[in-house]
């Protein structure tokens, strides 16, 4: 249940997955190395724009 630290069926916790998860793994799209290469190459692409 959102916004409760333990299920209302089960009485458990729910701590959620865990962060290095590889069994949530589809195609990487979203991985840290994934953005942080979006992420330079949209600051490559605005310093090109404005010419810095």
């Amino acid at each position: 249940m959102e916004g409760r630290r333990r299920c209302r069926m089960h009485g458990g916790t729910n701590p959620g997955a865990p962060r290095a998860n590889r069994n949530a793994w589809k195609h990487g799209g979203r991985s840290a190395e994934a953005m942080a290469a979006a992420r330079f190459l949209r600051e490559l692409a605005r310093c090109d724009r404005f010419g810095d």
